[in-house]
């Protein structure tokens, strides 16, 4: 960045300053005649000054255009103008002072659109800017940098910054042109008049920007103080799971309250010192016109000077304050503007960043990294001064399998971090070939070289956005297809922010040999399931949802798939494994919600509780003849369940397997039952009643409160209910189907069209591997792997268990087919059977290609080509050949997924 922000705004925009600062001054004409008019009117229209010599009429509008003195003194006529009596003198030079106030008006909403626009723009570069920085933070920089500081800055901090650019360069000139033209026009009308003014003014230029930079100071200081609770709140969050099981809270409230006093005092403190200039200033401001009227009233009453020369002079200097009030805000948000650039450029400063791409990178983007890995004196030192590497220097030739074994010290992992290029903070040189592996661009590092550590790093996404995060290239160009893009391309360009598109195709298919996006998909399952994910991605996309409309073929096969497996179930002997979803019979699996609704909520309005307060729904429900049978179950859950929860500690396990009363609602429902036992429910109390059975299922809560006349009261309501919905033109539930896809409903509710029976032995097992047959032998399989590429990872992955999240790392290196992985703990989630497995699948998958992997000792060394050891601070390498695979040993085999649970 540069180090001063006017240069960097003159940098990027002096077009569109240079453009606005001429309609600027084209202005100022206007602005001094829309002055001068007050005069005319009073003198001229009023006190009759053009009427003084008996003539009826007077010219308006009349234009001579005089030279000066020096210039021969010639007069020139241009208009004669319209002869007009004193009336119409009066309304015409009205008319003429409304007209030149439009102007005015004009002029100044064009300016500041234009200086809105202008700094907008270049917000929106300079946070382009600095974001690309953060992708060029060093790794050591990295490890010293909060992320979250580094976002506030961003979003928050520049925001300022921003809004101040359009006012840089054309605020300081509108206003100034602006001020300095009522200043001579006060002076053209009297010499006395316009001194005083200008002294004044010069007082506030003087003593004000002097008085405020006692607030530069505290208002840097409260900036800082923002920026770390920042930083500290994101520490504190990310860390939460410590202050739970250390019972911190206390301590951390504490902190952070001390942080908030210290932002209040500080704001304290700003106030004060802001609101005194601020008095000081409307003071001087007020002193002018008191001069005005003392001084110019005696010299108009003296004769010196007209009532009109006073009534324009003291109107042009109303005119006046308000720019010299702006001007002065100007120059201290120029002051606090700066200071808040200065922290900016200090945090992205250029030791922390690594050098901008270089030209050679298209040149160099596909040369394989392949030769021989030459490592010359390298020297590591700890943080106390101790040597972890000391002149240390080994030959590999490349491609290699290569076992750095680190025997419990931290070179291994130091060393591998080093040849993944994930740090700088080392002495001597590595080389390939004849490249400095630490001089190759980002670009080509990024594209043929690949590391994996202890903690994966997922993005929010499907599990298909971070498979493909490492294939999102450069996309190919195009034009512009429609208007709307040929704007955005031309914003683009005017901020210097890319012009390509996220809708560009992104995904270089060609590198892993794929054709479109389904033989991609394929390669990403396959990748997986040899992973050893295959079950989960399976499992994952029986869990996923399709869009029927988007893929009819696909939703008119899974509506086959479901005949054939009420077939197979009706065959086999299975038919009490699944109930079924009927539209004329209960289902005892599912809740009395469900059951009403025979469909699957789609908003929140009618998800759990909050059915029991949607109007329709109730109205359907008393319709139907219902309302008293729930409530009054209700009051029997409701004592059910306060007897069974008395004493018992919040977080017990009851509370979980009857999810009807949380522990701090047992008070609330035990109130309701005292004021039962006296007097009428009000309708708030009804509604939380009702609440209660609509999740209440007979087989799983076994409480007997279903019996077969309610039964089949319930489905008799199920009508009722969908007419009352479908009427009020509700379009919260999916309604269920026989012969249809529900797009809201999991694809494995819509296989089995039921829910598996809680009375049956080992009934999910069995359901599952008939589902799992049935998919196989319909061709189902790819697609339901493909619905599962869908799932969601949440924040940082936390939705995938440690092994998926290793697993997806693992594929999203490999998918690229690096020349180098690199793998340092990237196993350390799995046992050591498994560990051992994946390395057999990885050594398959890295055929020809380089792989470094830090191991903790030499039993899992085996099949390795070279083992690379620590002694003393040097490096000890042992080239060997690796052992052939016994001929009755197959090939490890993990493409077919794992049969797991359907529910």
């Amino acid at each position: 960045m540069e180090k001063s922000l006017f240069r960097y705004i003159w940098t990027h925009s002096k077009r569109d300053q240079l453009i606005v600062c001429a309609v600027v001054l084209a202005s100022q004409p206007f602005y001094f005649a829309s002055l001068d008019l007050p005069r005319q009117i009073v003198n001229q229209a009023i006190q009759g000054e053009a009427f003084r010599e008996g003539q009826a009429t007077a010219p308006f509008l009349r234009l001579d255009l005089h030279l000066p003195d020096w210039l021969g003194g010639h007069a020139f006529h241009i208009f004669d103008g319209f002869e007009v009596g004193r009336l119409g003198l009066l309304l015409g030079l009205s008319c003429l002072f409304l007209f030149f106030v439009i102007i005015n008006g004009a002029f100044k909403y064009w300016i500041n659109v234009a200086k809105g626009v202008l700094g907008e723009r270049m917000l929106r570069r300079m946070r382009f800017d600095l974001f690309t920085m953060v992708l060029r933070f060093s790794p050591e920089a990295l490890r010293t940098v909060k992320s979250s500081e580094t976002a506030t800055i961003i979003k928050d901090e520049v925001e300022p910054v921003g809004g101040f650019i359009g006012d840089a360069f054309i605020t300081p000139i509108f206003l100034g042109t602006q001020a300095l033209t009522a200043l001579f026009f006060i002076i053209v009308q009297n010499m006395w008049l316009g001194l005083m003014a200008i002294a004044v003014v010069g007082i506030q230029f003087t003593v004000i920007p002097y008085l405020r930079r006692e607030l530069l100071r505290l208002g840097k200081q409260r900036q800082l103080a923002s920026r770390e609770l920042a930083g500290r709140i994101g520490e504190v969050l990310d860390g939460i799971e410590a202050v739970h099981v250390h019972n911190a809270h206390s301590w951390e409230k504490a902190e952070i309250g001390h942080r908030l006093f210290r932002l209040f005092d500080l704001r304290v403190r700003i106030y004060n010192r802001k609101f005194i200039v601020k008095f000081l200033n409307n003071f001087l401001s007020q002193l002018t016109p008191f001069f005005f009227y003392s001084v110019g009233g005696y010299f108009a009453i003296r004769g010196t000077l007209d009532i009109g020369q006073l009534v324009a002079v003291i109107g042009a200097y109303r005119e006046l304050p308000p720019p010299l009030k702006e001007l002065i805000d100007w120059d201290q948000q120029r002051l606090d503007v700066q200071v808040k650039y200065d922290q900016v450029t200090e945090h992205f400063s250029e030791e922390r960043l690594l050098p901008p791409a270089s030209a050679r990178e298209e040149r160099e983007q596909d040369e394989p990294l392949t030769g021989l890995l030459k490592a010359e004196e390298l020297r590591v030192s700890d943080a106390h001064g101790g040597m972890i590497l000391d002149s240390a220097s080994f030959e590999i030739p490349l491609p290699a399998k290569v076992a750095i074994l680190s025997n419990g010290g931290a070179a291994a992992g130091i060393l591998a971090r080093i040849l993944a290029r994930r740090t700088n903070g080392f002495s001597g040189q590595i080389r390939i070939g004849e490249r400095d592996l630490h001089q190759i661009p980002l670009a080509v590092i990024g594209r043929r070289l690949a590391y994996a550590g202890i903690d994966p790093i997922l993005f929010p996404g499907t599990i298909r956005d971070n498979l493909v995060y490492g294939l999102r290239r450069q996309p190919p160009p195009r034009n512009a297809a429609t208007r709307e893009e040929s704007r955005r391309i031309l914003e683009a360009r005017r901020t210097g922010n890319p012009v390509e598109s996220i809708a560009d195709q992104w995904i270089d298919y060609a590198c892993v040999g794929a054709g479109d996006a389904d033989e991609l998909d394929r390669i990403l399952v396959d990748l997986l399931s040899r992973l050893g994910m295959g079950g989960e991605i399976y499992l994952f996309g029986l869990a996923g949802r399709i869009v029927p409309d988007q893929d009819p073929d696909l939703a008119a096969r899974i509506v086959e798939a479901r005949r054939r497996l009420r077939e197979t179930f009706q065959a086999d002997g299975m038919k009490g494994l699944v109930d079924p979803f009927d539209p004329d019979r209960y289902n005892d699996q599912t809740t009395i919600a469900e059951n009403l609704l025979f469909g699957v909520p789609k908003t929140e309005e009618f998800r759990g509780r909050n059915l029991a307060y949607n109007p329709d729904f109730r109205d359907a429900v008393e319709r139907a003849g219902l309302s008293d049978d729930l409530v009054h179950m209700g009051l029997q859950i409701a004592e059910t369940m306060t007897e069974i929860f008395e004493g018992l500690p919040p977080g017990h396990s009851l509370f979980e397997q009857f999810s009807f009363i949380g522990a701090e609602e047992l008070t609330e429902f035990e109130a309701i039952l005292r004021r039962h036992a006296r007097s009428a429910l009000s309708k708030e109390e009804r509604a939380k009643l009702l609440s209660l059975p609509l999740a209440y299922i007979e087989p799983r809560h076994r409480l007997g409160l279903l019996d077969e006349h309610l039964k089949l009261q319930l489905v008799h309501a199920r009508r009722l209910v969908r007419e009352m919905l479908q009427k009020a033109d509700a379009d919260g539930v999916e309604f269920y189907d026989p012969e249809k896809i529900c797009a809201a409903a999991p694809l494995r509710d819509n296989l089995l069209f039921g829910r598996i029976s809680y009375r049956v032995a080992n009934a999910q097992a069995r359901v599952a591997e008939a589902v799992s047959t049935v998919v196989r032998d319909m061709g189902l399989l790819e697609d339901i792997e493909r619905i599962g590429l869908d799932h969601q990872v949440g924040t940082a992955g936390r939705l995938l268990t440690p092994q998926e999240r290793a697993c997806v790392n693992l594929a999203r290196c490999l998918v690229k087919k690096p020349d180098i992985l690199v793998l340092d703990g990237a196993l350390s989630a799995f046992d050591e059977a498994r560990s051992q497995k994946m390395m057999e699948v990885l050594f398959e998958l890295t055929e020809g290609r380089s792989l470094f992997m830090v191991l903790p000792n030499d039993r899992q060394a085996g099949p390795f080509e070279v083992l690379v050891r620590f002694r003393d601070g040097r490096i000890v390498t042992d080239i060997r050949k690796a052992p052939a695979r016994r001929a009755d040993t197959p090939a490890p085999d993990a493409s077919q997924p794992i049969a797991g649970e359907v529910a």
